[in-house]
């Protein structure tokens, strides 16, 4: 049997967007409302996956060190209210230093790999994203998108009436 997913953007969508990369931990502020109507989501089933792009590691603002410590903090939110998250796919890579990848949103090479990886039905599987480039990427894996404004709460219906559409 396969898997369902709610693929998540970072940052903007699960913790809170200062225009710029956040570059150290202390600046990493987890958008807590969102857990919420993910732990719903998590309860039925879904499995909770970060897809985000993360090129200020290309541009050596912070590390993979640095950027596993927020993961481990987001985490740990999640699992404090009863939700796990499965798994944060990032892509280091930034077109300005970096030769050309498949993983960097708007392309779906991170999606891809998740649904592999996890035995994910696409068709049973939404993307919430704060940024065009975030649909974009789950549309091209086969996995219906969903914008949302920055810092926005998921609303948990409109995210059940997409999935059921």
């Amino acid at each position: 049997m396969k898997n369902k997913a709610i693929f998540l953007d970072r940052d903007g969508v699960l913790n809170h967007e200062i225009y710029d990369y956040i570059c150290k931990v202390e600046d990493f502020e987890v958008l807590e409302y969102q857990i919420p109507p993910l732990k719903r989501l998590y309860d039925e089933g879904y499995l909770l996956i970060i897809i985000t792009n993360q090129g200020g590691i290309a541009l050596n603002r912070y590390t993979e060190e640095i950027l596993a410590e927020m993961h481990a903090i987001l985490f740990k939110a999640f699992e404090a209210k009863g939700a796990k998250i499965t798994h944060a796919y990032h892509c280091p890579h930034h077109p300005t230093v970096s030769e050309p990848c498949q993983c960097r949103k708007p392309l779906s090479g991170m999606l891809l790999e998740a649904i592999a990886t996890h035995n994910i039905d696409p068709n049973l599987s939404v993307m919430i994203g704060d940024k065009p480039r975030d649909v974009e990427a789950a549309n091209g894996a086969g996995v219906k998108g969903i914008l949302i404004e920055p810092d926005e709460q998921i609303d948990y219906d409109k995210v059940k009436a997409v999935l059921m559409s």
